[in-house]
């Protein structure tokens, strides 16, 4: 088993055996220290919580599947504090290592996850994806990932951030892995074939520069050759209020997770996490709470009626590629902000999102494709068949 020279695991060489034979056969996987291992104490991030929590009883459910289809437990992999960050450094680890580019970012909170996939430490990884946190360091590391429609994956075992958009996605960095590892944590779904292609006019107004823009543009004509692609525009007022929804949400819900436990146990928290916990402790189920609910509940109509179970909406997965780690504090807050305009569609609608890696002068950037609700397997299936059809 290769060494972990890139700082994604918090505990390596678990190696729990596969519990049966199944489609992950000879494959090993890494978690995201938010998911729930038998014996293992999770530390969300943080050693206050580590401190103050007890060994899981049993492995999370969607652990225990992907042992359940053959799979080997490689070790539990770093995770941004208490999941509340897109970074993917943690004051309280070793920095992890992006493998395409060492000078930057991985991507959070699922960075370890994504280190380990992209450093091929392991098949596949799990982790979770609230504001992005799978996508982002996906998009970042080169890897294909995916969240899934909201709600279809039951989150029994892990650690919650905002239930309102908590999921539980994966990476790997070929499509069929990524597709098998659906057919085991996936329900049954019903599938159709996709007949309308989207440009989303306000995702592709948001890239950071134009070479990036050129880049991710020759993916589309390369992957769609032969399929007519339509702009649209959003079936909503602005990116920028669909963010102030989900930040309004996100924080009222992460304080009412974990705003007892801070209370409690004063944990020592990195600058931007403690400034996100204090401004989401000052966040209230009032009027704008109610309001927030509003808009997710139309916005969620609205993305439905569009796309139905025929239609995918294409647009860059971030800002672009990673920053870089000597970026000014303005700079990283301008990428983050620019990126959840960018997350916060499918998060705010609930709909699946498969980020496909794309190269760009040598440095890692993703291609998205969101579909229609509860077609997650019809795009993993579409998204591999992209690919055998497009081999480079």
């Amino acid at each position: 088993m290769e060494q972990d020279r890139f700082g994604a695991f918090i505990e390596d060489e678990m190696n729990i055996e596969p519990a049966s034979k199944g489609l992950l056969d000879h494959m090993n996987f890494a978690v995201k220290d938010a998911f729930a291992v038998k014996g293992h104490v999770n530390s969300a991030g943080n050693p206050d919580w580590q401190r103050t929590h007890s060994a899981a009883q049993k492995h999370a459910w969607a652990v225990d599947q992907l042992l359940k289809n053959g799979a080997l437990l490689r070790g539990m992999t770093v995770t941004d504090e208490l999941m509340y960050s897109l970074k993917g450094d943690n004051i309280h680890f070793p920095p992890t290592i992006n493998p395409h580019l060492p000078e930057s970012f991985s991507g959070g909170s699922s960075s370890g996850s994504a280190v380990a996939a992209a450093a091929g430490l392991a098949d596949f990884a799990i982790g979770t994806d609230t504001g992005g946190s799978v996508r982002i360091p996906s998009s970042y590391c080169g890897l294909f990932g995916i969240r899934p429609t909201h709600g279809v994956i039951t989150l029994d075992g892990v650690i919650p951030l905002a239930p309102s958009f908590d999921t539980v996605g994966w990476m790997a960095q070929k499509p069929d892995v990524l597709a098998a590892v659906g057919e085991c944590l996936l329900p049954v779904q019903e599938e159709s074939s996709y007949r309308n292609f989207y440009m989303l006019e306000e995702a592709w107004e948001l890239i950071s520069s134009e070479t990036v823009k050129a880049t991710l543009n020759h993916s589309v004509s390369k992957l769609f050759s032969g399929r007519t692609v339509q702009q649209c525009h959003l079936p909503f007022s602005s990116l920028s209020e669909l963010v102030e929804t989900f930040r309004i949400i996100q924080g009222v819900e992460a304080w009412q997770a974990h705003g007892r436990w801070i209370e409690e146990n004063h944990p020592q928290f990195g600058k931007d996490i403690a400034g996100r916990f204090d401004a989401a402790s000052k966040m209230k189920r009032d009027e704008v709470f109610e309001r927030a609910v509003q808009i997710k509940k139309q916005f969620r109509q609205d993305m439905r009626n569009l796309l139905g179970s025929d239609s995918l909406l294409i647009l860059p997965t971030t800002y672009g590629p990673a920053p870089e780690r000597n970026a000014s504090f303005e700079e990283s807050e301008k990428v983050r902000a620019q990126t959840m305009k960018l997350t916060c569609i499918a998060g705010v609608s609930g709909l699946p999102q498969v980020t496909i890696p794309v190269m760009d002068h040598g440095r890692p950037i993703g291609l998205s494709l969101i579909s229609g609700e509860s077609t997650d397997k019809q795009l993993l299936a579409f998204v591999e068949e992209l690919f055998k059809n497009n081999a480079h």
